[in-house]
């Protein structure tokens, strides 16, 4: 019953909560606080802060937590994905829309001026890494991290998540 109960004080705040975590906290304090009294108006506080405090989206920090305290690993998972149901749902729902329409031309047009405009969009966003840890970490190590995620990507043809990973381990090895 509490798995239910979570999951649907994380749903309704989900759908109803349009523009994203800071519009649906108010709906969550109600279906936390008022609703379900799983914390106090201080208590959510708390959570509210400790969740503004901590990097990525502040709903699922905070269906996270709550769902930890009321249920366990358990209770956290059934709350994080109650948070990302409603959108989850949409985007299957437009992805299928927008496959069963790829053939019309609109869908090709629109396909064709979204691409350069992601490409250039995350070329930007490449170079602004590369500034940051060439001016963080200094010439030799954004050297040795550009030369080795490239030769293990072209030469060895190494899957990107891994690379991902190497980078990060070198990272917390070296440069900690």
């Amino acid at each position: 019953m509490i798995y239910w109960e979570i999951f649907i004080a994380f749903l309704i705040p989900g759908i109803v909560g349009y523009g994203g975590g800071p519009a649906s906290i108010p709906l969550v304090q109600n279906e936390v606080v008022n609703r379900y009294e799983w914390l106090s108006l201080s208590e959510f506080g708390e959570v509210l802060a400790i969740g503004n405090a901590l990097p990525g989206p502040i709903a699922t920090k905070m269906a996270g937590y709550i769902g930890y305290e009321q249920a366990g690993i358990l209770g956290a998972s059934v709350g994080i994905f109650a948070t990302v149901a409603p959108s989850l749902i949409l985007m299957i729902i437009l992805l299928s829309i927008l496959y069963k329409f790829k053939s019309s031309p609109k869908v090709k047009r629109m396909t064709m001026v979204i691409r350069p405009t992601i490409a250039v969009l995350l070329g930007i966003l490449t170079f602004q890494f590369f500034f940051q840890s060439y001016e963080n970490e200094g010439t030799l190590q954004t050297i040795i991290l550009i030369g080795l995620s490239w030769l293990f990507l072209v030469k060895f043809k190494v899957h990107p998540a891994f690379v991902i990973i190497g980078a990060l381990g070198y990272g917390a090895i070296f440069l900690a």
